[in-house]
């Protein structure tokens, strides 16, 4: 096995970083054509993962670079030198919303006019307000096409439950929740989201993954309170 320094990661970030201001530098006819600092291409990249997610949910998987180059006024030829392809795109494009999904949990979390019952229903079904539109029921078109991508929504999906978990924990000490099995409560929440992107239920129904999230979680929490 090949050992590998920790020294040498921030290294190969920096090259990467000289080789992505060096390769837009040449590219010409609009405003990101000339992105120079870390936070320009922090910046360009937020950009083109909004605009994706916007497409995303007007196209499904049938969109194109070129329909993403169109949404943010950008040159494709930018585009892949901020991203390799279109799988990585998607990639980042679920790490990017789920990170969204995660500071909306925190705020929720943070709120102190909020009871445990509320706080557990909030983090439970929070969606960021700038994603509320989007269509997450398309996500089950990636299980054929991009396992790797579908594969990641999962395990976004089964994991960070920590938080979920003390409240659960915290409503039962308090008396406000009657007394349950959390890891079947669990079981019960992520196998009914793995089944809207599984199955076509949401889009062949006419519901948004909004509503049909906020419909699981009142009857998930209603029936558990004391």
């Amino acid at each position: 096995m090949k050992l590998v320094s920790c020294h040498q990661f921030p290294f190969r970030a920096t090259m990467k970083e000289t080789r992505i201001r060096r390769e837009v530098s040449l590219t010409k006819g609009n405003r990101w054509d000339e992105l120079k600092t870390n936070e320009e291409i922090k910046v360009a990249k937020e950009k083109v993962l909004d605009a994706t997610i916007r497409v995303f949910n007007e196209k499904g998987l049938k969109f194109t670079m070129d329909d993403i180059a169109a949404e943010v006024s950008m040159s494709k030829k930018t585009i892949y030198v901020l991203f390799e392809d279109k799988q990585s795109l998607f990639m980042e494009m679920v790490s990017y919303c789920f990170d969204g999904i995660k500071r909306s949990e925190e705020k929720v979390l943070q709120n102190d006019q909020l009871s445990t019952v509320e706080k557990l229903r909030g983090i439970l079904g929070v969606l960021p307000e700038s994603y509320s539109d989007v269509n997450f029921s398309l996500l089950y078109e990636l299980r054929e096409k991009y396992p790797e991508i579908y594969e990641a929504v999962e395990n976004r999906l089964e994991n960070g439950w920590e938080n979920t978990i003390e409240l659960l924990e915290r409503g039962m000490k308090e008396g406000v929740i009657r007394p349950i099995n959390v890891a079947l409560f669990k079981t019960v929440f992520e196998a009914t989201l793995e089944q809207f992107f599984k199955r076509d239920v949401l889009v062949r129904n006419n519901i948004t993954y909004a509503d049909a999230l906020r419909e699981v979680v009142d009857i998930l929490v209603d029936g558990i309170r004391a």
